[in-house]
């Protein structure tokens, strides 16, 4: 989903120091900038579905929705081109911003790029919620994508650098799990806004601003990372703040280690042409394959255009927008499932459950929705078809938020090496944003053709997607990246990648997490 992550793997190096409630209380503000992205996720279905919205700036789909004469065909009632641009615009934007942010990430340190998104994204929420016209409506989602895209460059590495080595995982998908209340908190203001006479949408959209607003006071006050303020070559500040967040003064070790690292990274003068080098191809290949399936799971479709598809599906308005409550909710507590058992039973399991469940889950959906409206689009659920629509959409999006959300972003960013580490990061975030704006750009126009073939559709995907899982994707969990390469060389496929002098290389490399 979304939602970003950049957690590192396997504990190496038995530093000393100790949880401080300071690196605690750190990464829980910086970890607020994960409501920005899902208030956004979660509001835009909910906006798209309001009346007097419609009304005002697409009368065309408002009219098309109105008429309930007997051959309205339910599935293409929303179908427009600039509805589906209202909220797939800004993955375009934050696509292009990530890589902006990036080069601010490393040159002005992380906060920096925090407090910039924040401040954009604010600016984005008050233009939509005093939006006049579609013109203003789509440069304030732009603004709102760029400060996604700063916030999902900059706020995972924050995490991953502040965390220690042994809560880095869970850390880390508190920026998923923050994603997943915003969701939550959106579709709740959306259902309250809804019963408003007037305005309910400026308000749902204009409460992106306060998000907004915590996680850009919040980055002001927090403190720079170590590996940042080495990378700007301010070490001896470095070295005290090590000292803060780790509670001890005897940091030497972590320190020279930070130290090591970042001279390495230093070194390597391209790292976008060493990713392409023979050695990388499994690497390469995992960290495209992963976030394009994550996108073809389909449930982007499920959290933008919840209330959409539930009043596409015949619910009523306030039935529509209490059924996104009741998922985003599903949604929280599944990540949480998450968190709790991804070291435990490690990825491979997590991945093979959810898209076994997900496949069953979608089947149900498409046999469900065929059997009520046919290819015509006519009819409409009674209320214990209804139900079962809404429990087997819960089932699925329990399954995607404990496998392929969360291990979407954590495996990709686990698997590379230091050196070409941060090219592998902006392949995934961009490749994740690209599909993520196709997705949500296509999906009304894909309703009204495939009909509830669509899901059919999704459910093919996700078929493929557990299969190369099965045989492609090795298990990571508890491997230090230094280690990586032995996992990569005992494989069935990707062995015949790996030189074998690479596997020793591992032992040459500073046991560095960074």
């Amino acid at each position: 989903m979304a939602g970003g992550g950049f957690v590192s793997s396997g504990q190496v190096g038995n530093y000393e120091g100790r949880v401080t409630g300071f690196v605690i209380i750190a990464c829980l503000v910086a970890a607020t900038g994960g409501l920005i992205f899902g208030y956004d996720i979660g509001i835009s279905g909910g906006v798209t579905s309001m009346d007097e919205f419609l009304e005002k700036f697409f009368p065309q789909v408002y009219k098309k929705m109105k008429n309930d004469s007997g051959d309205s065909n339910q599935y293409c009632k929303f179908q427009n081109h600039l509805l589906t641009l209202f909220t797939s615009s800004l993955y375009l934007a934050a696509l292009i911003a990530s890589f902006f942010a990036s080069a601010t990430t490393r040159a002005l340190g992380r906060k920096v790029s925090m407090t910039i998104g924040g401040v954009i994204f604010l600016i984005g929420a008050l233009l939509n919620g005093a939006a006049q016209n579609i013109l203003m409506l789509i440069i304030g989602r732009i603004l709102l994508g760029i400060g996604i895209g700063y916030a999902n460059q900059s706020v995972p590495v924050y995490l991953s650098e502040m965390a220690p080595p042994k809560l880095r995982g869970a850390l880390n998908i508190g920026f998923q799990m923050a994603t997943t209340i915003g969701i939550f908190g959106a579709n709740l203001i959306n259902y309250g806004t809804a019963k408003m006479q007037h305005n309910g949408w400026r308000v749902s959209l204009g409460l992106a601003g306060v998000p907004a607003v915590i996680m850009t006071v919040g980055s002001i006050f927090l403190p720079d990372t170590p590996n940042s303020l080495i990378e700007r070559g301010k070490n001896e500040k470095a070295r005290e703040m090590l000292q803060k967040i780790r509670g001890t003064p005897n940091v030497d070790e972590e320190y020279n280690d930070l130290l090591d690292a970042s001279e390495a990274a230093k070194e390597v003068e391209h790292p976008w042409r060493n990713i392409m080098e023979r050695k990388y191809r499994p690497q390469l290949v995992i960290t495209c394959l992963i976030p394009f399936f994550q996108q073809l799971t389909g449930i982007n479709v499920i959290m933008f255009y919840a209330p959409v598809l539930f009043k596409t599906l015949g619910f009523g308005d306030d039935a529509a927008l209490m059924s996104a409550v009741v998922s985003g909710l599903v949604n929280v507590f599944a990540t949480t499932v998450s968190i709790f058992s991804v070291d435990r039973f490690g990825r491979r399991a997590l991945f093979l459950e959810g898209g076994l469940q997900m496949i069953i889950a979608q089947i149900g959906v498409g046999v469900l929705i065929g059997s009520v409206f046919g290819v015509s689009g006519e009819g409409s659920f009674s209320k214990g078809l209804g139900n079962l629509a809404l429990i087997l959409i819960c089932v699925y999006v329990a399954a995607f938020a404990w496998s392929w959300g969360p291990l979407g972003w954590l495996v990709p960013s686990e698997i590379f090496p230091l050196e070409i580490r941060s090219a592998g990061q902006s392949i995934n975030v961009s490749i994740n944003m690209f599909f993520t704006f196709i997705i949500a750009q296509l999906f009304l126009s894909m309703l009204c053709h495939m009909k509830f073939g669509l899901f059919f559709f999704f459910g093919g995907w996700v078929v493929i997607m557990t299969t190369f899982v099965y045989f492609f994707v090795p298990e990571t969990k508890n491997v230090p990246i230094e280690e990586m390469n032995r996992v990569w060389k005992n494989h069935w496929f990707w062995g015949q990648y790996i030189p074998d002098d690479a596997v020793g290389l591992a032992n040459h490399h500073h046991k560095v997490e960074v």
